[in-house]
């Protein structure tokens, strides 16, 4: 593990504070709360760092960059609000995927994206 920068620091307590997936840009805009002159280099070096230590997951959503969040929370999917463009953890799974699988195929993995307006934009 390398030196817990306080740039470092101010990634992890960002990640840690928005408690959903964040995407480097708004990782970077949370962070420089903490570290004024925080660049978007340093934020996508630090995640490469985090990343590989295990802290940090990407959150791979189809056709859209991939948004990082603390690793660790177990089995989740995500709802991505389609107004504001933010990403929210959902907690479960819909269950037995076995059941809609094709016969003689087996699953190795699965995610599911639910897409929407989140509460405050389809207020």
């Amino acid at each position: 593990m390398q030196r817990d920068t306080r740039q470092r620091k101010a990634i992890r307590s960002a990640l840690t504070e928005a408690g959903h997936p964040l995407s480097p840009k708004g990782l970077l805009e949370a962070a420089r709360q903490e570290v004024e002159g925080l660049g978007i280099a340093t934020v996508y070096r630090n995640l490469k760092i985090l990343q590989d230590d295990g802290w940090v997951e990407p959150v791979e959503l189809p056709g859209e960059p991939p948004r990082y969040e603390v690793a660790g929370k177990g089995h989740h999917h995500h709802f991505h609000c389609r107004s504001c463009d933010r990403v929210y953890e959902v907690d479960g799974c819909p269950g037995n995927v076995k059941s809609i699988t094709p016969h003689g195929f087996q699953v190795e993995d699965h995610e599911v994206v639910l897409y929407g307006l989140c509460r405050r934009c389809a207020a």
